[in-house]
């Protein structure tokens, strides 16, 4: 196949194909839509930590990884007759042109939350009247982003606080609570309440909980791998410091990473 055969989505298609065909890849031709997800899974999380990174050229590739699992789930449903690349596509073309009718239609919206709004109130009327505003939340989703659509959807239907304010003071009373829990379950039940109104206060300030968290692990790793590093220079390792050493080379960890721009 010539390179550009290979720039094309049908020539794409053509290699997928093949793996699957009867003198393909064993191991491709071994796989199931069950037996795929892990990886479709993985290959979406290495595409979010190579927009992370901001490398052009590794989130090519990564996304290339992930659009390889879409397309052997396609060839799989092509083989079983179930649906095509072509469905596919038209599915979410129509789906698009259907909810943005600010831009493929007559209706106007000015503003990114405008959008959200009128996005939600169309796919609560493509599920029905009788199904629940919460329907349709993946339950693979990490725990974090889950919490935060079920509070963007409820928000839709007015079920929310009206201001900041409002869950800061509750907040304040489940963190008492957590405070005063003395058995493990009421520990667990408050503490997940603590979190889940954390991820509530991070839709307030209009940030996404999963992303903030995921920097604050990203400063962490720095930040420690840096303190390691340090003791390393000194002869030491950090298991064999007292904590107020090791706080210190937290301090010199911050001052280096803020002298090299991390």
């Amino acid at each position: 196949m010539s390179e550009e055969q290979m720039r094309t989505f049908e020539g794409f298609r053509a290699i997928i194909a093949r793996l699957r065909g009867p003198d393909g890849c064993p191991w491709d031709r071994a796989q199931t839509h069950a037996s795929l997800k892990p990886y479709l899974l993985e290959e979406a999380y290495e595409a979010v930590a190579a927009l992370d990174e901001g490398d052009p050229h590794r989130i090519c590739d990564e996304l290339g990884d992930l659009l390889l699992e879409v397309f052997l789930h396609v060839q799989l449903a092509e083989e079983a007759q179930e649906f095509t690349l072509a469905d596919v596509v038209y599915g979410i073309a129509s789906k698009i042109v259907r909810r943005h009718p600010h831009v493929f239609g007559e209706e106007q919206a000015d503003s990114p939350q405008e959008v959200m709004v009128r996005w939600e109130e169309l796919k609560r009327k493509e599920r029905g009247p009788q199904d629940s505003a919460l329907s349709g939340v993946p339950l693979a989703m990490p725990a974090l982003a889950r919490a935060q659509m079920f509070l963007a959807r409820a928000a839709t239907v007015g079920f929310e606080w009206p201001q900041t304010e409002d869950v800061l003071d509750k907040l304040g009373e489940e963190l008492k609570e957590l405070a005063q829990a003395s058995e493990p379950d009421h520990k667990r039940e408050e503490l997940g309440d603590v979190l889940f109104l954390l991820v509530n206060l991070a839709r307030y300030l209009d940030l996404g909980a999963e992303e903030a968290l995921r920097q604050a692990n990203r400063k962490f790793y720095q930040r420690f791998t840096t303190m390691e590093s340090l003791a390393h220079e000194q002869g030491r390792s950090l298991a064999d410091m007292p904590l107020a050493e090791q706080e210190a080379l937290w301090e010199a960890a911050k001052e280096r990473l803020r002298a090299e721009g991390g």
